[in-house]
């Protein structure tokens, strides 16, 4: 920690505006998170938040999410995890339902498209500035800026398997640890001197079963009097399969969910998953938030013995339950362990060396967002036999390269908060976009 511990109601309130401005997707989301709980608040260091931030990032599920959730836990216990983690998923959870409403009773969200336009680039802003300060103060040494720029080619480019990138930089600082200290920088135990009580493995399986059972409870609810085949059975056990596959993110896998729900369960027909990621992309919370869509639209469809409102909530429900739900089981169960591995030099190097990583991943998600801002038109192109998707020059959009433009100018020299930013481009951006058409 680094400055005075707030009360559970300040954090609430903080909580709270993270959740309201978490856009972007994950690369946003925790530029955001670390704009006000690092930089402004200062209640947690630059060490602790990347040390939260390597674990969550190991962990299938939403990692700014999860990140939210043990930055509450670490600063008021159980309460202030389910505090954090719960308010990061509502704002999004109740903005996707309204906009799920809308677009199954045919009704034109252009009017949102163009709101959310603007906001795109001030986020993007945040992205590309929270990546240059987090770079500035982890990548201390060369070889651990050489392990992120390896790391960005290697997801970026080659898209290799993003557990074995982070079981490759592991090793390595684990390695440098025992061998060469001084490539990983000045010294690995933490500068506080506080110690974290004992981790009893009892404690940790009665949070795993309890966790599990309150996971599985609408399951069980559900299966005998609705029967195997109804579709919010269906959609429980599909998402909760989702829940512990998603290492590396949402991105990695939304083409299984879409190839699933619509040629293998047939939720949705085809195109409607894109207009569904149009509305997690464009509201707040994690991008994995649009399998509420998907959940929405399968329920609404196939509503008896509900009426269609009624199921399309009960859908929303379900897979946003199953899919979030673990995420508190991995956090509440794995971070007391995880903190007490903070004053092993040896566990810290490997940290140090996923660090890294991290933020060789985390820019390549920033240059997946910024190419998806900037540009409109992508291509499949083959580049020394490596397929890669490049954006199309000719449809560079330069309203949003003049917003970027605004956005970092306000950011770097008129020191523009966030909640100012967003609501200038929002209202600028979207005022643009309506007339220029």
């Amino acid at each position: 920690m680094t400055g005075s511990s707030p009360s559970l109601r300040e954090a609430f309130h903080v909580w709270l505006r993270v959740a309201l401005l978490s856009f972007g997707g994950p690369a946003g989301q925790i530029a955001v998170m670390h704009r006000i709980v690092v930089e402004e608040k200062r209640w947690v260091d630059e060490q602790r938040f990347m040390h939260a931030l390597n674990f969550c990032m190991l962990l299938p599920g939403p990692e700014a999410q999860q990140l939210a959730t043990y930055l509450g836990w670490l600063l008021h216990g159980v309460r202030g995890g389910l505090i954090a983690g719960i308010l990061f998923i509502l704002p999004g959870f109740f903005a996707i339902l309204a906009l799920s409403f809308l677009y199954a009773y045919l009704l034109d969200v252009a009017l949102v498209a163009a709101l959310f336009f603007g906001l795109k680039a001030a986020v993007l802003a945040l992205v590309l500035l929270a990546v240059k300060k987090i770079a500035g103060k982890a990548l201390i040494t060369r070889p651990l800026a050489a392990i992120a720029t390896i790391s960005f080619v290697a997801i970026a480019v080659l898209d290799l398997p993003f557990p074995l990138i982070i079981a490759a930089t592991a090793l390595t600082g684990w390695w440098w640890s025992k061998q060469r200290p001084a490539w990983l920088g000045s010294s690995l135990a933490p500068a506080d001197s506080w110690r974290p009580e004992s981790v009893s493995m009892a404690g940790t399986l009665r949070v795993a079963v309890i966790g599990c059972a309150i996971w599985v409870l609408p399951l069980l609810l559900m299966w005998p009097t609705l029967g195997s085949d109804h579709v919010l059975v269906s959609e429980a056990l599909f998402f909760s399969k989702v829940a512990v596959v998603t290492f590396g993110g949402a991105y990695s896998v939304l083409a299984y969910i879409a190839q699933q729900a619509v040629d293998v369960y047939q939720w949705l027909l085809p195109g409607e998953m894109l207009d569904g990621l149009g509305m997690a992309e464009s509201t707040p919370g994690p991008l994995i938030q649009v399998v509420q869509f998907v959940g929405f639209m399968a329920a609404f469809r196939d509503a008896a013995p509900f009426s269609a409102p009624v199921a399309a909530l009960l859908g929303s429900l379900v897979t946003t339950w199953a899919v979030f739900v673990p995420c508190f089981i991995f956090v509440f169960a794995g971070a007391p362990h995880v903190e007490r591995l903070r004053h092993n030099t040896a566990i810290a190097g490997a940290l140090r060396g996923i660090t890294a990583a991290v933020l060789g991943v985390i820019a390549s998600l920033a240059l997946w967002f910024a190419s998806h801002v900037l540009f409109a038109m992508h291509v499949p192109t083959n580049v020394a036999g490596i397929s890669l998707n490049l954006p199309v020059a000719e449809s560079i959009n330069l309203l949003s390269l003049i917003l970027l433009a605004g956005a970092l100018f306000a950011l770097l020299k008129l020191k523009w908060g966030v909640g100012r930013l967003l609501l200038v481009t929002v209202i600028t951006g979207g005022g643009l976009h309506l007339l220029l058409g």
